[in-house]
């Protein structure tokens, strides 16, 4: 096999990372409603839990020369560095719990479509958080693309304020726990998320001792979380991480939007949830906004796709 055809091939392997990550993450709705009768504070509790198990023994098995790596880093920092990246990690820690518990408890409590649209929204207001925090700037077309955006928010809390009210929560923790890992360049996003769940435990643990609900005996519950921390948490932020490694971030970026949209089929069309025509305009105008926000790397793609470019 020619070098051409070998790094085309391992371009291909990093993109089918990046979309099988996605591709599960848009079906995530199905175990968690499996679980409904569940308080969704039960639910998350457990999959910190469980999380916290299953990625320090991957760390351990796996990946202990980069913890160490990192570890060192942090260590050899000037103390007032080593003070904002503790920061920053306690901060991003309830930022992802956050959005961890607004997600279940949306999925469960108020809508499959609403935790949708959330992340159909989410990469709109990383954009725009970063602009105002990073000081990142923004062309006329992203600033058109942000205004449809707002107004398609707008339209649906029309004919839904709660469903807006919860996606635009969910929305915003996921969009400043981005622009932490962002401002964190300098630690693997695994050891991140490794030392994330340590500092969540931390959290929940008193929390969850002073719950009076009973500890679920159903094998049922037990299987469900085991598989969300496994198959919905590990394997599709390792895919990502992955991917990140060989395609470029702005197709990730584009990659991103296969969640919701995987979310929308399956509420609608697995579990039955009614979308009325306010709702289905609103939802076409964020589309267009996403699609013109993503149009200058949309061009670039088919630009490469005419020459036969690897993108």
């Amino acid at each position: 096999m020619s070098v051409t055809a070998s790094a085309s091939n391992s371009r291909l392997n990093y993109f089918i990372a990046g979309l099988s990550a996605n591709i599960i993450w848009g079906f995530f709705a199905i175990p968690l409603r499996l679980i409904s009768a569940w308080p969704a504070d039960t639910i998350l509790y457990f999959r910190i839990f469980f999380s916290l198990i299953f990625v320090w023994v991957f760390l351990i098995l796996f990946r202990y020369s980069d913890w160490k790596r990192d570890w060192k880093g942090i260590r050899q920092m000037q103390p007032r560095e080593r003070k904002r990246i503790i920061f920053l990690l306690f901060l991003s820690s309830i930022l992802i719990m956050g959005n961890w518990f607004t997600f279940i408890y949306a999925v469960n409590n108020i809508s499959i479509k609403s935790a949708a649209f959330a992340y159909l929204i989410c990469p709109l207001i990383t954009t725009l958080a970063g602009c105002i925090i990073l000081k990142e700037g923004l062309s006329g077309i992203k600033w058109i693309s942000l205004c449809l955006a707002l107004v398609s928010v707008i339209m649906l809390a029309q004919t839904s304020l709660i469903e807006v009210f919860w996606a635009i929560l969910i929305a915003s923790f996921y969009a400043f726990y981005m622009i932490i890992q962002r401002i964190l360049r300098e630690i693997d996003k695994f050891n991140f998320l490794a030392v994330q769940l340590i500092i969540c435990s931390l959290i929940v643990l008193p929390l969850s001792l002073m719950n009076n609900a009973p500890i679920p005996s159903s094998i049922l519950f037990w299987g469900i979380i085991a598989l969300v921390a496994i198959l919905f948490t590990i394997i599709p932020l390792f895919l990502s991480m992955y991917a990140l490694n060989g395609v470029a971030s702005a197709t990730m970026g584009v990659l991103i939007y296969i969640n919701p949209i995987i979310s929308f089929a399956v509420a609608v069309f697995y579990f039955n949830e009614v979308i009325s025509i306010g709702q289905f305009l609103a939802y076409l105008l964020l589309l267009f906004a996403i699609v013109l926000y993503n149009s200058a790397f949309i061009r670039q793609i088919f630009s490469k796709l005419a020459k036969r470019d690897p993108i």
